[in-house]
């Protein structure tokens, strides 16, 4: 964490990549937020790697977001370790973290250590596959030894490794069958093991220490070469040729033509964008020229950079399987590809979830005009998840985000990076506009600029397209591509405003049936017929509001189980579940946002003080 806020506050607001090395292999590491508004790091982390590892805290174990960075890792089938840190807090306990792994994650945890802790301090940690202790000698945890287990500790030892080897043999035949005839197994046997069924998904390996100490920190660097893939393990990225639209793939090869998926972007005050991307194929030499897709816009990056969280090393190369940024290219936004420019791939963009809360935001003299704009643009960028717009109506500025916190961050960098002094209004619900039937609609434009005429008729049909964000679909044969890409720009353009309240619209497939243009035609007209084709078929296909719907978990004791839910069914919600965990009590629910804000106090209320609540974004569903 090296962002200001990320000091004071604590936690990590924004993903940082590093760099480093680990006896001969290099290792790139993106670190992520845990807090649910900044999901989006999550999200776009997990498109571009190979591998993961969830740290899980000694005393709490697994937290609802824990359980949604899972759900997200399985939905990317990214192969992971879990290192259960913090082990030497009070309250720590790392037999009752491995329950809850198989309790809320459904899977079971393969511990291949344990430790040792006397009084808040871990003594060491044992290794149940080199049957041996580390034990660290300085405070620093630079100097790690490995020592024979304790005598005391010896039978534990050996019932945990006779665990951990029937786990593993279940899962190679020629290895069961020697432990079934006594032959021995060496730790390398079961190292590949571990390693192929790690990737397969189907163990996951469990580490244990304490990060803030560097305890169990190298051990875990090793399960991180042995256990997770390297880029030649995983199978070349599938995208599409952007001319044919047929699929493509570039082997995992320095050699083969370049490939990259932007996956970040960084508004840096001294050198301007930087572009983080993962190289899939290929190598990319400082000056070489590189399209950027969708637009085929060739350009030249100007400096190649591998990062070391906000310190920058300048490189000649960057190859496949690495994880970098680029300075100086423009007009590319994240989601894009990168690629040679005479053999074209596209990857598939990624997905973002909707904005949920709003707030209005003002500048407060004539003078931060300018540079809240400025800012606002250069934040919208960095960030998928984060939205400005202007009221036609009322010229009030709006922005969105995925919660408060994550407005409230925003709102603190446009002051402290960009200067700007502003006014905020109280967060508001994020309304979205969707369709509920099918309809068509007719655009066109006919107009003479000059000498001119410019002539585009558009006819679309919309329909809904559930969970599933603005989709677009060509009907229409032998369309070139810019007319291709002039569509979807419409499409994704006109998206801003519904025509119920003006609200985004979500959640609806645009399919083109027929396109009449001239040769001379340009985007402006295409863009205009569309957009006037699509407010037509809007108008015509059932229009409604969408509300953002929340997942709530509250934990209470069970004097208060029966006020809290009541309150809950008051506030239009939805019991889904009560799980009884010892004294206290979970309620799992579906909530909508408009009636939860600040539900802190009212929960705070009706508990004495005792009952916490995680609250995240679940889906957008029809006002009632």
């Amino acid at each position: 964490d090296w962002m200001d806020q990320e000091k004071e506050r604590g936690i990590t607001i924004t993903s940082a990549a590093i760099t480093c090395f680990w006896h001969d292999y290099q290792i790139n590491i993106i670190d992520t937020p845990g807090h649910v508004d900044f999901t989006c790091e999550v999200e776009r982390a997990l498109k571009v790697l190979d591998g993961g590892i969830i740290v899980l805290c000694g005393v709490s174990g697994v937290q609802p977001q824990t359980e949604t960075v899972w759900r997200q890792a399985d939905r990317y089938r990214v192969p992971r370790i879990i290192f259960v840190s913090k082990l030497d807090r009070i309250g720590a306990d790392y037999f009752r973290v491995l329950d809850d792994i198989r309790e809320k994650l459904s899977i079971p945890p393969l511990p291949i250590q344990y430790p040792i802790i006397t009084e808040s301090r871990i003594i060491g940690i044992i290794d149940l596959l080199r049957n041996v202790m580390y034990v660290w000698r300085d405070e620093l945890g630079t100097d790690m030894v490995e020592e024979e287990i304790p005598e005391v500790e010896k039978d534990r030892a050996q019932e945990f490794r006779e665990k951990l080897l029937e786990t593993v043999v279940e899962h190679d035949d020629q290895l069961l069958e020697r432990w079934l005839h006594g032959e021995s197994i060496t730790v390398d046997d079961v190292i590949q093991v571990i390693r192929r069924t790690t990737i397969g998904m189907k163990l996951v390996p469990v580490l244990c220490g304490s990060a803030l100490k560097n305890r169990g920190i190298q051990p875990l660097l090793d399960a991180i070469i042995n256990f997770l893939p390297s880029p030649e393990d995983i199978p070349p990225q599938i995208g599409f040729d952007p001319e044919s639209g047929e699929e493509k793939s570039f082997p995992v090869d320095e050699n083969g033509p370049f490939s990259a998926l932007v996956f970040k972007i960084q508004v840096h005050p001294h050198i301007g964008f930087l572009y983080y991307l993962r190289a899939y194929s290929g190598r990319l030499k400082k000056g070489k020229k590189i399209a950027i897709i969708p637009g085929r816009r060739i350009h030249r990056p100007s400096k190649l950079l591998l990062m070391h969280s906000n310190r920058r090393e300048e490189v000649e190369t960057l190859s496949a399987g690495e994880i970098g940024a680029v300075v100086g290219i423009k007009e590319c936004k994240t989601g894009y590809t990168l690629c040679d420019r005479d053999n074209l791939i596209a990857y598939e963009p990624m997905s973002f979830p909707e904005p949920v809360v709003t707030m209005a935001i003002e500048p407060k003299s004539s003078i931060d005009d300018e540079k809240l704009l400025n800012g606002l643009e250069f934040l919208t960028l960095e960030d998928p998840t984060f939205r400005f717009q202007v009221n036609e109506e009322t010229g009030e500025r709006i922005i969105s985000g995925m919660g408060e916190l994550h407005l409230e961050v925003l709102v603190e960098r446009l002051h402290r990076e960009f200067g700007v002094n502003c006014n905020v209004g109280k967060p508001q619900v994020a309304y979205h506009e969707t369709v509920q039937q099918k309809a068509v609609g007719v655009g066109i434009f006919d107009r003479k600029v000059g000498d001119t005429s410019l002539f585009a008729e558009v006819e679309l049909e919309v329909m809904p397209n559930p969970k599933a964000g603005i989709a677009v679909e060509y009907r229409v044969p032998d369309l070139r591509p810019e007319v291709k890409d002039w569509l979807k720009e419409a499409v994704l353009e006109q998206s801003g405003a519904g025509v119920i309240g003006g609200y985004p619209l979500i959640d609806i497939m645009v399919s083109f049936k027929r396109v009449s243009i001239r040769d001379n035609t340009n985007d402006v007209a295409i863009k205009v017929a569309t957009s006037l084709a699509i407010r037509n078929a809007m108008e015509k296909a059932d229009p409604a509001v969408m509300e953002p719907i929340m997942s709530l978990e509250v934990i209470t004791p069970e004097d208060y189980l029966g006020e809290v839910i009541n309150d809950i069914n008051s506030r239009r919600g939805k019991i889904m579940e009560v799980i009884h965990d010892k004294k206290v009590r979970i309620i799992h629910a579906e909530v909508p946002l408009a009636r939860f804000f600040g539900y802190a106090t009212g929960l705070r209320s009706l508990t004495q003080g005792s009952g916490v609540y995680t609250l995240q974004f679940s889906h957008y569903q029809v006002c009632d």
